[in-house]
């Protein structure tokens, strides 16, 4: 089973490279962490990510705690950021993982793109995104004229979860700092959340990805907007849903170059 190449369809086609191709023809299996799996029409009993904090314990963090440091990591420019991801000890994932994942792209982007963990390869690799389900979200890119050297991507997690299951909470908590640092230093003028653990997570919200599918959300202090659509190889898998995919696209595609 093949998938229709992402294309536009409200402006004159382009020509494509000669080696544009469906990336979802090759019969091998997806490996992809089950939460990208899961159907849009979810019953919403998912539990988000982001820890339950009482007053208190928001308050007065214990020492030791992932939150220990959080200020040193909010004034850390590009590289003393990345250093520190690949050093990061703030979760039991450092014991497991080949190496942090920290993030690709142009760092003064437009468009952040965030996704969940990284997988087997992305570990290997120590790049975002990678295989098939990276293939696809290149050609996404391409249907809405960006590519990876004008966006920059990046996950919730920096460390792969063993057997690429979900998140946990202390997982999330850990690597926050990091990422709320990126989108600092990115400023972008989009966020685009792919899948459902990075929307929930992002956003703080226990809602299933078809709730939060189709409206402008908006993130941290500067209200960046963000736009929450299917990950890449829930698309692979389910390739039906393309056509809900592409009307994201087209609303990230009109802030970031409207």
């Amino acid at each position: 089973m093949g998938l229709t190449p992402w294309v536009r369809r409200d402006r004159p086609q382009r020509r494509e490279p000669a080696d544009q191709r469906d990336v979802a023809s090759s019969a091998a299996p997806v490996s992809a962490p089950s939460s990208v799996g899961e159907p849009d029409d979810s019953d919403g009993s998912v539990t988000v990510m982001v820890p339950e904090l009482s007053a208190d314990e928001a308050a007065v963090p214990e020492a030791g705690t992932a939150s220990s440091g959080d200020d040193v990591i909010a004034a850390m420019e590009w590289d003393e950021l990345a250093s520190a991801v690949n050093a990061c000890t703030r979760c039991p994932l450092h014991e497991s993982r080949t190496q942090g994942v920290f993030g690709v792209g142009n760092r003064r982007a437009d468009l952040l793109i965030i996704g969940e963990a990284p997988g087997a390869e992305e570990d290997r690799r120590g790049e975002p995104f990678v295989g098939r389900a990276g293939g696809l979200l290149d050609l996404m890119l391409h249907a809405i004229g960006q590519d990876r050297s004008r966006v920059y991507i990046t996950n919730i997690l920096k460390s792969r979860p063993p057997d690429n299951r979900d998140p946990r909470a202390d997982e999330v908590a850990a690597c926050e700092p990091f990422l709320q640092r990126q989108i600092e230093l990115i400023q972008p003028k989009a966020i685009l959340a792919v899948g459902r653990v990075a929307a929930q997570n992002l956003l703080g919200s226990a809602k299933p990805l078809g709730k939060l599918r189709g409206d402008w959300h908006h993130y941290g202090p500067r209200t960046t907007p963000v736009r929450v659509s299917y990950h890449p190889a829930y698309l692979l898998r389910r390739p039906q849903d393309k056509g809900k995919a592409w009307q994201d696209l087209k609303a990230v595609r009109s802030v970031v170059m409207g």
